[in-house]
């Protein structure tokens, strides 16, 4: 990243140190259980890649794909994995801010205090969601000595302690719930390892419409201050959970917008089909399945109060949650119509990905691809 006078835009390091130091301590475990929750989610992780594979035929049997590292962490690991994707990803964007407030006066001196301020601002949202993840395939994960990741950029991440707190809050199976989390992961992890073109294509839209954002530097600031001031109790307006702003909100030109829509399609078409595989796996392998979705999806909708609801909805993660339902109803009802052969054809290339409205009507995905209830066909774009 460029600096100025040797100030960065954020403050990384303090980012890291403040939600270290503001995270929720995990719940309470013996080492040994400690020692047996990472061997078991390992061990998952690993039976996982066949069950998926098997179901979803993205990988023929024999291919070789590439290896991604599994990294069962805690919530400090999780948080310094993510401000790391963060730093490679926002990139060109806070290079882009950071030039902007250099020439403005005394520039140089915000930079230098900003990138502090900011820093501690970004570590207390980290803190917030640390708590919360329970897995992540990182798509853009830099390489590093105490990080390791694909050659590509990828890892998975399994977040132990949050695992192990979600399976007694739920009162659920521990081995079952381990399970039925690898196999949502595991979809993520080879949905990029059987589709070599698609992390340089969500990359691409990325950079594209980052670099696009025209904003004053306060603006990124503000929306990043409002997030930890809600998360801190200090904006009234947070706590009514009616007037927060969600960061996705600097999107500013038509170019952006339609950007946006095909990003929202993919993380839909993403997250949808990694819930259908993973209710489709679990009843074979996972015998309480029936009873974890129906209280995991309880817990999804409900949240954890009113504060909680607030920056979930300045942070995106009632899209998110929508993007959940909203995906796994696209993927059903095109396996239902096609199977899951001709529903993987949404794989061949960009131009076989859903658009957002075809997420909401998956028969002109279907009539668009396969030329089913087109006439002719005529509007088959397969790449």
């Amino acid at each position: 990243m460029t600096s100025i006078s040797g100030a960065e835009m954020v403050d990384w390091n303090l980012a890291v140190a403040t939600a270290t130091r503001l995270v929720r301590p995990g719940p309470e475990v013996t080492r040994d259980e400690a020692r047996a929750v990472v061997a078991e989610l390992r061990g998952h992780a690993r039976t996982s890649e066949r069950h998926v594979r098997e179901f979803t035929r993205m990988i023929p049997e024999g291919s070789s794909v590439p290896d991604t590292p599994v990294l069962v962490v805690d919530r400090a690991g999780w948080v310094k994995a993510n401000v790391a994707g963060f730093r490679e990803l926002l990139m060109p964007l806070l290079g882009k801010v950071q030039d902007r407030r250099a020439s403005a006066p005394g520039g140089a001196v915000l930079g230098a205090v900003g990138g502090k301020v900011t820093g501690v601002e970004l570590g207390m949202l980290l803190s917030f969601l640390a708590s919360r993840v329970l897995g992540q395939y990182e798509t853009f994960a830099p390489v590093s000595r105490d990080l390791p990741a694909s050659a590509a950029g990828g890892r998975l991440l399994l977040v132990a302690p949050n695992i192990v707190h979600v399976e007694r809050e739920l009162e659920v199976a521990p081995h079952d719930f381990r399970l039925w989390v690898c196999l949502h992961e595991e979809t993520h992890r080879t949905q990029f390892t059987a589709v070599p073109w698609l992390r340089a294509h969500l990359e691409g839209e990325i950079q594209t419409f980052l670099g696009a954002t025209e904003v004053d530097p306060m603006t990124v600031l503000e929306r990043i201050r409002e997030a930890a001031q809600s998360f801190a109790g200090a904006r009234p307006d947070a706590e009514r959970g009616d007037e927060g702003r969600s960061l996705v909100e600097l999107v500013q030109t038509p170019e952006q917008r339609e950007i946006l829509a095909r990003l929202t399609a993919v993380m839909s078409l993403l997250e949808g089909h990694a819930d259908f595989v993973m209710d489709g796996v679990g009843p074979q392998v996972v015998p309480s399945v029936a009873e974890i979705r129906e209280k995991f999806q309880q817990r999804r909708a409900s949240g954890a109060g009113r504060l909680d609801a607030a920056l979930r909805k300045l942070l995106g993660l009632d899209a998110k949650l929508r993007q959940y339902r909203d995906g796994e109803r696209f993927v059903r009802a095109v396996v239902g119509q096609v199977g899951m052969d001709g529903f993987n054809r949404v794989w061949t290339s960009p131009n076989t990905l859903p658009t957002k409205a075809e997420i909401d009507r998956p028969a002109d995905w279907v009539a668009r691809v396969h030329g089913k209830g087109s006439e002719g066909g005529g509007e088959n774009r397969e790449g």
